[in-house]
């Protein structure tokens, strides 16, 4: 059975507690921000109520130095853009090692010129529409923050909520875009100049939901991948990637918990242990 409740925001936060609260709710399942996760994390423990949170990502696709260029263009267009780059997934960070820079940015700009937005009614291009103009805007103080302080702009423009896709190259820890997520079709280019320091650059945030990793030598990756803090972590793939059978899921502030086969299925069961005596054990008193 689904109940579909619907109230004004203002009355939001009563509600909420008055269903956690609820003797008949076993468990709590919330899909969303950080900010509003973090309430509903507290009142879950508050009522002792067992939560499962899949909060916001901050994905970063490192690409090694022997990185297949093709490959990476296409990947990091599909997982920075698809949906506006609305999703959860979405690659916000491209940490391009050493030489590859230069080169993966001379194809990708060719890729993020041709991801153009407009009136989704008209079905005329790649992208669509943000959910609403605050979130259009609030990508554009992202970019105009970036190119202030030294980013170079690459593709981008729109008017209201109808924007093209953009990247961002050479940004740094300083501007905006770097850490915050920006839910939107505009992704990030990090220089690195070591396979260590890209680690520590994907690491250098407080959301951990999903990551890539690109090489041509699959060991080297894998290797790669295993040093990354996040919940799931794609090579040679999209960062922008579920399947039902999988456990889905982040660490650090992108929640906790797992949706997808059997994990999905133990997060919502109550185990419980059993058993049937058979005669009259001697006990010690």
């Amino acid at each position: 059975m689904l109940n579909a409740i619907s109230n004004a925001p203002e009355d939001a936060p009563a509600l909420v507690e008055a269903m956690i609260a609820n003797p008949a709710v076993r468990c709590v399942n919330f899909t969303g921000s950080r900010r509003v996760g973090k309430v509903i994390g507290e009142l879950a423990g508050r009522y002792l109520k067992p939560a499962l949170l899949e909060l916001g990502g901050k994905a970063p696709m490192i690409l090694l130095e022997d990185a297949d260029i093709d490959a990476a263009v296409a990947a990091a267009g599909f997982g920075s853009y698809m949906n506006q780059g609305q999703i959860c997934m979405s690659t916000e960070r491209i940490i391009a090692v050493g030489s590859i820079g230069d080169k993966f940015v001379e194809a990708f700009a060719k890729k993020v010129e041709q991801l153009t937005a407009s009136d989704p009614r008209e079905g005329s291009s790649p992208l669509g529409s943000l959910v609403d103009l605050s979130a259009a805007d609030r990508i554009r103080d992202l970019i105009e923050d970036g190119v202030s302080k030294g980013a170079k702009l690459i593709a981008g423009g729109g008017e209201g909520t109808i924007l093209n896709a953009a990247a961002l190259d050479h940004v740094t820890p300083d501007m905006r875009l770097y850490t915050e997520e920006s839910f939107g079709p505009v992704v990030s280019i990090i220089r690195a100049g070591s396979v260590d320091e890209a680690v520590r650059i994907a690491n250098d945030s407080d959301l951990g939901l999903s990551s890539a990793v690109f090489s041509r030598d699959v060991m080297k990756a894998m290797a790669v991948a295993k040093r990354i803090e996040s919940g799931i972590c794609h090579i040679n793939g999209p960062t922008v990637h579920d399947e039902a059978q999988m456990p889905f899921g982040g660490v650090k502030s992108s929640g906790y918990g797992r949706f997808g086969g059997n994990w999905g299925i133990a997060e919502f069961t109550e185990l419980r242990w059993v058993t049937i005596q058979d005669g009259i054990p001697h006990y010690p008193i």
